[in-house]
């Protein structure tokens, strides 16, 4: 196991009626700006929730941020919290909003090009405080310090993290996800198990306690996974679920172990040239990258294989096979598609994605030997 410091600051309140408890949470002299996305919030009640929570507190509203959203809709919000002169943030929404969140409260107080903060966030240095109240489970956002940011005039999309950017506090009440459509459960289905597969499917014997966590939530997705896509109405499957992909990216699986990231890295291209929904293009993704990098992989995903797909085959390939198989398969009983060609995504994507990591000279994975060539090759299977 690697040496780790490891602290997360983010308060959880979780629970049936705890959007309530917001009240509590920032104090009355804050000059409040809540961020919300499309609109879907004034739906299912989350909306008149918040808004009769902070009643007595001073707030301003900012509406329209994107699923993989955008430099150019965020700075909108930027010039109107420093025009109000906005001192809290509050996201409500799923992971989109709470990046979006992250971005508006680092560009805030900074003086120059906020772009630049997505480049490099080192240059981070005082930000807005924020919290979330989720309505979608997938990211993981409202308990870590990273966002996803895209840039429309450049096709463009980069995560950048921080420690001052961790939501202060975060509610989540599994009732407010009762409305979510079957697609989106799925792909944030999708997301948290590949963020636990980013995390866990890169070498053997360094932790056997983040080994167990991770294997307790992958099998834990892949039990809920066919009840929620029948009925995600049910308030324990949902809670678990809710929890599931909190735990799934706030660091606590990751703590000194090697960690991948490959997958997430290809899929944001996919999503920045053709809107890929995020969770999506990691199960196009995925499956694709086990298979180019199975021998870089094999004791691990020998490993996922016997303990999350209880699977025993006649040898290594054929064990492995059935596991990558297995994983392919977990997606498509989502209904997600995990082909480049059934998204109408060709070779042109393929060529462009290559080019960027080359220009760039980006090396990925947990050994720094996925070259653009690699990528190549995982693109290609992915066809």
């Amino acid at each position: 196991m690697y040496n780790f410091s490891f602290k997360n600051p983010t308060k959880l309140i979780f629970g049936k009626g705890s959007i309530s408890k917001i009240s509590q949470e920032i104090s009355k002299d804050k000059k409040i700006m809540l961020v919300f996305g499309g609109g879907s919030v004034k739906k299912n009640g989350v909306y008149n929730q918040v808004a009769e929570a902070l009643e007595a507190h001073d707030y301003i509203e900012f509406w329209g941020v994107e699923p993989n959203p955008t430099y150019e809709t965020l700075m909108k919000a930027v010039l109107q919290a420093r025009e109000h002169q906005v001192d809290f943030l509050l996201a409500v929404g799923g992971g989109s909003v709470i990046d979006g969140t992250k971005f508006i409260a680092s560009a805030i107080p900074y003086e120059s090009e906020p772009w630049e903060l997505v480049l490099n966030d080192k240059t981070i240095k005082q930000v807005v405080p924020l919290a979330s109240v989720l309505t979608l489970p997938a990211t993981g956002s409202e308990m870590n310090g990273g966002a996803v940011i895209s840039k429309k005039s450049t096709q463009e999309k980069y995560a950048f993290h921080h420690p001052l950017i961790y939501p202060t506090f975060s509610v989540l009440d599994p009732e407010s996800c009762y409305s979510l459509p079957k697609e989106q459960i799925a792909a944030g289905i999708a997301d948290t198990f590949v963020h636990v597969l980013e995390q866990y499917l890169t070498k053997t014997n360094q932790s056997m306690v983040m080994d167990r966590f991770a294997e307790g939530l992958l099998l834990t997705l892949i039990k809920l996974a066919p009840k929620l896509m029948l009925n995600h109405q049910n308030y324990d499957d949902m809670a678990n679920f809710m929890l599931t992909a909190t735990m799934g990216l706030n660091g606590f699986v990751g703590m000194g172990v090697m960690q991948d990231w490959a997958t997430h890295l290809i899929g944001h291209e996919l999503t920045a040239l053709h809107g890929l929904t995020h969770g999506v293009s990691l199960a196009v993704v995925g499956p694709a990258l086990m298979q180019v990098m199975r021998k870089d992989k094999e004791d691990k995903l020998i490993q996922y294989a016997e303990r999350v797909w209880n699977i025993k085959g006649k040898d290594k390939n054929e064990t492995i096979d059935t596991a990558i198989d297995c994983t392919e398969k977990f997606y498509r009983s989502l209904g997600i598609k995990t082909k480049l060609s059934e998204h109408g995504i060709g070779e042109d994507a393929v060529t462009e994605i290559v080019r960027r990591f080359t220009e760039r000279n980006t090396i990925l994975g947990e050994n720094q030997n996925i070259t653009p060539d690699k990528v190549k090759e995982i693109l290609d299977v992915c066809k």
